[in-house]
């Protein structure tokens, strides 16, 4: 098959605006939940200029992650839906981690592993915003007992740490895809990047004439 010579585009500006602003709410979430988790990690306080302040600002960091992940599920949710090609991608996994990816099934925008990020982020953020409102005494102390409390404090727990693997799963995917990174710092991938890890959503973009990130996007391949 003859690739198009012009790079692709992956991510939009937008999407990739939003993806850090989500990603840079997470870091310091992370960061300030886990000085709040154990004494050992406190130090961690400093870098939000001490225990008031991280205590203050932590939810309210939490409050501005929801808003810009909601941003990312509205564009990719569809992209995200569990197929059956999903199923027979997960069964030959051992192929992936070798980098045999013509021995699993074409891949459309987002393989098996990257729909189980998204999902199991989707499921736990909701969570966390939850337990954490219940949690939040300066605004619901008064609509909620110590019982309530303690029992939200352990589920908010419990999701952090679920979060943080998810987390620390997406970014070591991240990095061990070559060009992936490219992907969401400059927004575009080589054709043939496309070709080797996402060849149904290459195909698609081809029949369509479309240089990404969709078929439907108005931008068109740049025949040599």
């Amino acid at each position: 098959m003859n690739l198009p010579k012009a790079m692709l585009v992956r991510n939009a500006t937008l999407t990739r605006v939003n993806h850090w602003i989500t990603g840079i709410c997470f870091v310091l979430l992370m960061l300030s939940g886990l000085a709040m988790f154990d004494p050992v990690l406190f130090f961690l306080s400093d870098l939000f200029g001490g225990g008031q302040w991280m205590r203050a600002v932590h939810p309210w960091i939490g409050i501005a992650l929801v808003v810009s992940f909601s941003g990312l599920v509205l564009q990719f949710w569809r992209d995200n839906l569990w197929t059956r090609d999903d199923v027979e991608w997960l069964k030959q996994i051992d192929h992936v981690v070798r980098n045999e990816e013509q021995e699993v099934p074409e891949v459309a925008r987002f393989n098996a592993g990257q729909k189980l990020v998204f999902w199991g982020m989707l499921l736990l953020v909701p969570i966390l915003f939850i337990t954490g409102l219940t949690i939040w005494e300066v605004y619901f102390f008064p609509y909620t007992s110590i019982e309530t409390q303690r029992a939200a404090l352990l589920i908010h727990s419990l999701a952090a740490i679920g979060v943080i693997l998810v987390w620390i799963l997406h970014v070591y995917a991240a990095l061990w895809v070559k060009g992936s990174m490219r992907a969401m710092l400059r927004g575009t991938v080589t054709p043939g990047w496309a070709w080797r890890h996402h060849r149904k959503w290459f195909r698609a973009l081809v029949a369509a004439g479309s240089a990404g990130p969709t078929p439907e996007s108005h931008s068109k391949i740049q025949r040599p």
